[in-house]
């Protein structure tokens, strides 16, 4: 990929029974802003490695393991409403023609201001991620012995 990939796209959520999507909409919406890509095909060959969202425009977005122990997000969850625009007009500033940001400012006008339309997937996805695969998994001692007591 030469060009770089930067807007809003619509991912769509591939098993609704990995407790990583729970409550997601079928589909829903992520940032993206990246050089790179990555092959569909390769991660398929991986028998260890599930995809659970993904875009037709901007590829694969969540996989994780079969067990569940490793996670991997390939876009921006965690950008907020101004962050595609502050890359954009850094780009232009260096003198780069980068193309706009898609589906991200309002009539593809960029003196809008941008909406921002992903952030309660974001919030879910990292709920789901601690609560499901880190929070339910991790074994607790609740028997009032501390081992940390001198």
């Amino acid at each position: 990929m030469h060009e770089k990939l930067s807007g809003i796209y619509t991912q769509k959520v591939t098993d609704r029974k990995i407790p990583l999507v729970r409550s997601f909409d079928d589909q829903f919406t992520a940032p993206h802003s990246r050089y790179t890509t990555v092959k569909r095909k390769e991660i398929l060959r991986n028998p260890d490695l599930i995809i659970c969202a993904e875009s037709d425009e901007a590829g694969v977005y969540l996989v994780m393991s079969v067990d569940g122990k490793r996670i991997f997000v390939f876009g921006h969850p965690e950008y907020d409403r101004m962050t595609l625009n502050e890359e954009y007009k850094r780009d232009i500033g260096r003198g780069l023609d980068p193309a706009m940001p898609v589906n991200y400012y309002p009539d593809n006008n960029p003196d809008k201001f941008p909406l921002l339309t992903w952030r309660s997937h974001a919030n879910l996805l990292y709920t789901n991620w601690l609560n499901f695969y880190v929070y339910q998994e991790t074994p607790y001692e609740l028997d009032g012995n501390d081992d940390t007591e001198a």
